[in-house]
């Protein structure tokens, strides 16, 4: 590699000195090479490093070809002497990302002996596949603990064990490796072959929140947050709690109870409305009491009212039903049924003149149109037997 990685010797630099080694013009941009980088390029489930190249943006950095690759808009000639520049915000987010998500998995695999088998990185939330279940109480233990270990501060250990060392060190991997590799030690909580980059003591870490942990294959997929992004989560959960609290009239602390009784009322009171509406179709499907086709037109009501309002209706008229609801400003919902009848053909003449579209089984139909009241009634004016 002729690239020196400036960003294993030091993770918290933030700016360098380097001379363009190579430039070539690609399809994504110029790839350009330096002699040393304090960019990271993509790489153990960590996103590259956003920053500056002499002021110019750098779109991507990736290994090519097993070398750093700076990937800009502009070229940078060869031999020149350039300055770099690291978005820190963005790489220390991703620092603690990394590093609370080692410190997870590392937990989660020794007491349970479970593995992470996926990783993802994004700009909201860190997900964590893992091989095995756990429960909500389980989760809320692992948390704890997690955050328990920050506050001690313990130092980050990174090391390359050669062949014969790692034979007797038991680090997490993914898959078999060979050549070099680089272990990263949270002492007493993680061990593990990774080429990301972490924070140098656990405190840097600040806190750590798992999100949710939902069933995902064989296992459980967790989301989880650490460090400014866990502080910012919480800080907005709490300010949307206290609101809540203030409408709902209660403390703070109560809120999940307040809200609780406030759907129990909900959930009432729709029992009650649901009861009114069915003796509401039961007075309309009353009035059609030895009628053979009807012809009823209301207010506006749900798709599910208009069939349900409907059927009633077929239960009291002897020919076909035909049920409208809505207004001459928005359209209306229709449903047209007839018992062991076929409506196929009026349900067609219905769309066709009155701007509908909609259909159904032979018996029953339903649909919308764009219509006026008095064109609806007298398209059905035309029809024989229409009550």
């Amino acid at each position: 590699m002729k690239t020196r990685r400036l960003f294993y010797e030091d993770v918290y630099i933030r700016e360098f000195e380097a001379i363009v080694l190579s430039c070539e013009e690609r399809q994504e941009g110029y790839y350009i090479i330096l002699n040393e980088t304090a960019f990271y390029p993509e790489g153990g489930g960590q996103p590259a490093d956003k920053g500056t190249i002499e002021g110019e943006e750098v779109l991507d950095v990736q290994y090519v070809d097993g070398e750093i690759c700076h990937i800009m808009k502009k070229p940078l000639k060869a031999g020149k002497q350039v300055v770099g520049r690291i978005n820190w915000e963005w790489r220390f987010d991703l620092m603690q990302q990394h590093s609370g998500e080692h410190i997870v998995s590392g937990m989660i695999h020794e007491k349970y002996g479970y593995e992470n088998v996926g990783f993802h990185m994004g700009e909201e939330v860190i997900t964590i596949d893992l091989s095995g279940m756990l429960t909500e109480e389980q989760v809320a233990e692992i948390e704890q603990k997690v955050n328990d270990y920050i506050w001690m501060n313990q130092e980050v250990n990174i090391f390359y064990p050669d062949e014969r060392q790692r034979k007797l060190i038991p680090y997490r991997s993914k898959k078999e490796l060979t050549g070099e590799i680089r272990l990263v030690e949270f002492p007493g909580a993680d061990l593990c072959a990774c080429c990301g980059l972490h924070v140098t003591h656990a405190s840097q870490i600040g806190l750590v929140k798992i999100l949710s942990s939902k069933k995902f294959r064989d296992g459980v997929r967790m989301e989880m947050l650490s460090g400014k992004r866990a502080l910012e989560y919480l800080s907005k959960s709490a300010e949307q709690n206290s609101q809540v609290a203030v409408r709902l009239s209660v403390k703070e602390k109560e809120t999940k109870d307040a809200v609780q009784r406030l759907l129990d009322e909900v959930y009432n009171l729709k029992g009650e409305l649901a009861a009114e509406k069915k003796k509401h179709f039961e007075r309309i499907a009353a009035s059609c009491v030895g009628k053979e086709n009807v012809l009823l037109i209301e207010g506006d009501m749900e798709p599910v009212e208009v069939r349900k309002c409907t059927d009633a209706i077929l239960d009291t008229c002897s020919g076909v039903a035909a049920f409208f609801a809505g207004n001459d400003k928005d359209g209306y919902k229709y449903a047209i049924g007839q018992r062991e009848g076929d409506v196929r053909e009026l349900v067609k003449q219905v769309n066709k003149e009155l701007n509908g579209r909609g259909g159904g089984k032979p018996f029953f139909a339903q649909g919308s149109l764009k219509a006026t009241r008095k064109q609806i009634e007298i398209f059905f004016e035309k029809k024989v037997n229409f009550q």
